[in-house]
C-alpha cells in the first residue's frame, strides 16, 4: 500500500468514526478525542487529518451523504425510470440502521445550520445535490416516455419536502406512520403528475 492509499484509508476510517459518533451523542457532544477513541486512533493522527471539530463534521456529513444510494448508480436502460425514483425515495427515507444514522447526521446539521453560516451553506449544498438527484431520475423518464412532461424542480422540491416530513416522523416512531405508509404518501402524491400507476413500485 502506498502513502497515499494509506492516508486515504486513514481518512476513510476517521470519516466513518465522526458519523458514528456524532450519530450517536450529537455533534455538540463530540470531541476530537471521542473520535479518535471510537476510530481507534491517535489523537495527533485525527488533527493531521482535521484541525478542526468543525471541519470534521462537515467532512463526515459529505462523506455520509456519498454513501446514500449508490444503487442508483450506472443503472442499466433497461431499469425502468420509476424503479430508479423508488430507489431514490428508498435512500431518502430511514429505512434501515445505517440509513437511520445517516438521518440523525442531518438532523444535528438542521440544528447546526441555525446557528452557523458554513453549516448553513453546507446544508444548502447538499440539498441541491437532492434535487438534482431527484430530477435526474424525472428527467430520464420524460425523455423515454415513461413519464409525462412535468415541471422537474417543482416535483423535485415537493419530492424532497416530503421525505423530510415524514422521514422525521419515522425517525420519532411515530405509530401514526411507518416506512409503508410513508413510501405510498410520497408515491401517490407525485404519481398524477408524472402519469403512472399510484402503486409504489417493487424495489
Amino acid at each position: 500500500m502506498t502513502k497515499a492509499e494509506r492516508a486515504l484509508e486513514t481518512r476513510e476510517r476517521i470519516l466513518t468514526a465522526a458519523c458514528e459518533v456524532i450519530a450517536d451523542i450529537g455533534f455538540e457532544n463530540v470531541s476530537m478525542r471521542k473520535v479518535a477513541e471510537h476510530g481507534g486512533m491517535s489523537k495527533a493522527l485525527l488533527h493531521y487529518h482535521f484541525d478542526t471539530r468543525e471541519k470534521l463534521f462537515a467532512e463526515a456529513m459529505t462523506h455520509s451523504f456519498a454513501q446514500t444510494g449508490t444503487d442508483t448508480e450506472g443503472v442499466p436502460d433497461s431499469v425502468p425510470s420509476s424503479v430508479v425514483l423508488a430507489r431514490i425515495l428508498r435512500s431518502m427515507l430511514p429505512t434501515d440502521a445505517e440509513l437511520r444514522q445517516d438521518w440523525k447526521l442531518w438532523q444535528e446539521l438542521w440544528v447546526r445550520a441555525q446557528r452557523d453560516a458554513a453549516a448553513r451553506h453546507l446544508a444548502v449544498d447538499l440539498y441541491d445535490q437532492l434535487h438534482a438527484w431527484v430530477g435526474g431520475a424525472v428527467e430520464r423518464g420524460i425523455r423515454s416516455g415513461e413519464f409525462a412532461d412535468c415541471d422537474v424542480s417543482a416535483l423535485g422540491t415537493l419530492v424532497l419536502a416530503l421525505c423530510d416530513g415524514l422521514g422525521i416522523r419515522l425517525m420519532l416512531d411515530d405509530p401514526r406512520v411507518d416506512l409503508a405508509t410513508a413510501r405510498s404518501t410520497i408515491w401517490r402524491a407525485i404519481a398524477p403528475t408524472l402519469g403512472i400507476a399510484p402503486e409504489f413500485p417493487d424495489v
